[in-house]
């Protein structure tokens, strides 16, 4: 599992190109209103720095398909960024070309440039071997330190190196492929997966991969309502995927024969529609009135969740127990989110949502790891390979 790392190499006076994952939100004026993925990166940069490389750094921001946009320009970053590290910051107005080159060039060691956002080139996530090259340019060295891309096979993640001789692992993907690892390979048992989120499709390599070691598997979201209906159960109006009634059927029958405990809600807090506006209502069975839909699970659903998770070793949370941006259907995906934070069990959160969750819940600090890639760290958990990490070569 161990990949070669960032510690591993000699940068010193050499030109270093690191993926990074600077995918951050914008507000209307162009400012970044959470930072939390530069952070990130900041102690590969730092390392990079320190030992005397000089740094190029490239990353994508949002999705311009190909095309130039303003509203998605790396340049904020770039002023953030030497905020953080206070230090001057270099920035390219493209990621390849003579302007790029150009800066390049000028690096002296212990320098930063940051390059304009990858996906303004439609090349980058066709792959475009051209264009890898291009990127790849004069640097001696490759750090991928992109975690949140590294399930695609762009050119800045995986064509690229084919064409600098020196790879390896940033301090972040290290960390997020040890604690994933973790969770795969070796864990403490009883091991219990909160699994939530909108749609069964989503989800159903990483459900099937679970059931290989996960004891409990405990369903909330929209997904559940989708299960309860291939049950049988009346849902209401809660959204379904009415195409997956037979693949949620033969999940539940997967789960009886490996003997997995996969748990429903029993009870639901319900709404006759889908706003901030509506009153909320509990319902204490697992069917759901007509006219109501279900948005979060209920207390005693709740109550049985907060019991088996606390009784955990290894926890993997991935996607919220109902609607949390709304506060009237925030309260399971909340009590659940505590449950784990007082486990003590070694517990791995993926997935933006399930972020979004654990600062709402203000619980942070007592989650042994925050992944930073939602369907990075989803396929990862589901078994498959992630081109991006595959492209890097394993410690000798």
């Amino acid at each position: 599992m161990a990949k070669l790392s960032i510690r591993d190499v000699d940068l010193k006076g050499k030109v270093v190109f690191m993926r990074v994952d600077f995918n951050v939100p914008l507000n209307d004026q162009g400012e970044i209103t959470d930072d939390t993925r530069i952070r990130a990166s900041l102690p590969s940069i730092q390392l990079a720095l320190d030992r005397g490389a000089k740094l190029v750094l490239a990353s994508h921001l949002g999705r311009p398909k190909g095309k130039v946009n303003p509203k998605m320009c790396l340049q904020p970053a770039a002023e953030r960024l030497a905020v953080l590290l206070n230090k001057p910051v270099r920035f390219a107005t493209d990621c390849i070309g003579p302007e790029a080159d150009k800066h390049v060039a000028e690096l002296k060691n212990g320098d930063l440039l940051l390059l304009e956002n990858l996906r303004f080139h439609k090349e980058e996530e066709a792959n475009d071997s051209e264009f890898a090259k291009q990127l790849a340019g004069k640097a001696e060295v490759y750090i991928n330190d992109a975690f949140g891309s590294a399930h695609r096979a762009h050119a800045s993640t995986e064509g690229i190196t084919h064409y600098i001789p020196m790879k390896a692992a940033g301090l972040l993907m290290e960390k997020e492929l040890e604690y994933l690892g973790k969770a795969l390979e070796n864990p403490l048992h009883p091991y219990v997966a909160i699994v939530g989120g909108a749609k069964v499709s989503d989800k159903i390599k990483f459900l099937q991969n679970l059931m290989g070691f996960a004891d409990t598997i405990l369903i909330g979201g929209a997904m559940a309502y989708t299960f309860l209906k291939a049950q049988g159960v009346e849902v209401g109006l809660s959204r379904i995927e009415a195409d997956k009634l037979d693949l949620a059927k033969e999940l539940l029958a997967q789960a009886q024969q490996k003997k997995v405990n996969f748990r429903l809600p029993q009870d639901h807090v319900v709404a006759d529609k889908l706003d901030a506006s509506a009153v909320a209502e509990t319902v204490a069975s697992a069917s759901i009135p007509a006219d109501r839909m279900g948005l979060d699970i209920g207390p005693k659903t709740r109550a049985e969740y907060a019991d088996a998770v606390k009784k955990a070793k290894t926890i993997i949370w991935n996607g919220p127990m109902g609607v949390f941006e709304i506060d009237q259907f925030a309260q399971g995906t909340l009590e659940v989110g505590r449950a784990v934070a007082e486990s003590g069990a070694v517990s791995v959160v993926g997935g933006g949502d399930s972020v979004a969750a654990v600062h709402k819940a203000g619980i942070e600090d007592k989650i042994t790891h925050i992944s930073t890639g939602g369907g990075a760290s989803l396929e990862f958990l589901s078994g498959l390979k992630l081109p991006g990490v595959e492209a890097l070569p394993e410690k000798k």
